[in-house]
């Protein structure tokens, strides 16, 4: 089956964040994905996602961080989307200060389908203008449409 990383998104998982820190960051990002429906434990899900910050940071340069958390509970792969009104210092390993988060949840037991959706992110927003377009968003909308148009978005799962 083919899928994109748009089929993972929707509008309720994307915000834009006025935050001061990263963990601000992060627990605007759980209670966003809590209200959107995607998982039902909200304080379980944030522990898992400091405990895996804890073990390397997520900041994983260009402004850019990916904290996850897999967990057995879930039964499927979602992503959430912040857009930092201002950088976040996040310890990233360029040093760089992040201002585009993407949260990726899901099931402990699908290790491919979960390097997929992170590879295709990865190779979607190494495109430096696809950063600077995020960056210029103004609604969830336009983030996601940017998403569905990405090309090279599919993967095979």
């Amino acid at each position: 089956m083919n899928r994109s990383l748009s089929d993972y998104m929707s509008t309720d998982l994307i915000a834009f964040l006025n935050v001061e820190t990263r963990d601000q960051a992060l627990l605007r990002m759980v209670e966003l994905i809590y209200n959107a429906g995607a998982i039902k434990d909200q304080q379980g899900f944030f522990n898992a996602i400091l405990q895996r910050e804890g073990i390397v940071t997520t900041g994983v340069g260009m402004g850019i961080a990916i904290p996850h958390a897999k967990l057995p509970s879930y039964n499927h792969f979602f992503i959430g989307i912040g857009i930092l009104q201002k950088p976040v210092d996040w310890d990233s390993l360029d040093g760089s200060l992040v201002r585009l988060v993407f949260m990726i949840g899901g099931p402990d037991d699908k290790q491919t389908e979960y390097l997929q959706i992170l590879s295709s992110l990865t190779q979607t927003i190494k495109d430096e203008d696809r950063r600077k377009k995020l960056l210029n968003c103004t609604t969830a909308a336009e983030v996601f449409q940017l998403f569905q148009a990405a090309p090279g978005n599919g993967f095979v799962t």
